[in-house]
């Protein structure tokens, strides 16, 4: 380990997670993983974003050609130790499986970090790996009241935008005016791609929470029924835009899938935030 990871290390836990310098007011953590040749315990500071109930952390290693050293640790062995700034100056410390993802998920998670931080994509741009994302999912076991008031809150947060982008989708076709396919691609670019992430990071948390509230089984198995459905109806609407279909088309296959989409909000909603803020019974 290089003097200077030693000493953010040392300053990040100091200060309850905060580190100045280069690294004022960027969201570190600090990974434990079990080195993959020496077996012995190694701890770099990666920077992160949180994603429902799981963190992200990009392998970009500064856009170098090669992979970083945690990212071939947590290959060979994906049980990590996380360490996080927490509410109060205190420093959060559990345990977490490394899932890295893969296809699709990946594409989209990294170009959303992209979105965030355009240094993202300047890396990428100079390496010809494809740059990993890793999401690290906190290991079963005892319940975390606070964590689980924290997903509720950004469960309601991004059903709350996802609703106002389809509400925007719907009013853009009643607009008068020449191509609303146009306007309706336009918007659908962002509401569909905000979608998909959402519910490709549901997804990932599902198994989890299955493992912690096994009274939820038959719930999570249907919503993830739900967001298949969903994803066949976005796939149906973007192939009608493709064809140049006609604007009430259109506009019955949006109202369509708002009505459908809203039914899976609402029924997410109900099952899972009474468990979650700890007023029902799992």
């Amino acid at each position: 380990m290089s003097a200077f990871q030693e000493q953010v290390i040392e300053e990040f836990r100091a200060h309850g997670g905060r580190v100045g310098g280069m690294f004022e007011g960027a969201d570190l953590l600090l990974l434990t993983t079990r080195g993959a040749r020496t077996g012995r315990d190694r701890t770099t500071p990666v920077g992160y974003v949180r994603d429902g109930a799981r963190l992200l952390v990009f392998a970009s290693n500064g856009g170098a050609p090669r992979h970083p050293g945690w990212y071939h640790n947590v290959r060979a062995e994906p049980r990590v130790v996380v360490e996080v700034g927490a509410d109060g100056g205190r420093i959060e410390r559990f345990e977490a499986r490394a899932v890295v993802t893969e296809g699709p998920e990946r594409d989209r998670l990294f170009a959303a970090q992209a979105l965030r931080d355009p240094a993202f994509a300047a890396y990428q741009a100079g390496t010809d790996r494809s740059i990993p994302v890793v999401a690290l999912h906190r290991a079963a076991g005892v319940a975390d009241p606070s964590r689980h008031r924290a997903i509720a809150a950004h469960l309601l947060k991004v059903h709350g935008e996802l609703r106002a982008e389809l509400a925007a989708v719907r009013e853009g076709l009643t607009r008068p005016g020449p191509r609303p396919g146009e306007r309706l691609a336009r918007h659908c670019l962002s509401f569909c791609g905000a979608l998909h992430t959402h519910h490709g990071s549901e997804d990932g948390v599902f198994d989890l929470f299955q493992e912690q509230f096994p009274g939820l089984s038959d719930t999570l198995d249907r919503l993830r029924a739900e967001h298949r459905a969903v994803a066949r109806a976005v796939a149906g609407l973007e192939a009608l835009l493709a064809s140049g279909a006609a604007p009430g088309v259109l506009r019955a296959e949006v109202d369509r899938l708002a009505a459908d989409l809203e039914e899976h909000f609402a029924h997410e909603e109900a099952e899972l935030l009474p468990v979650l803020l700890g007023t029902a019974d799992a």
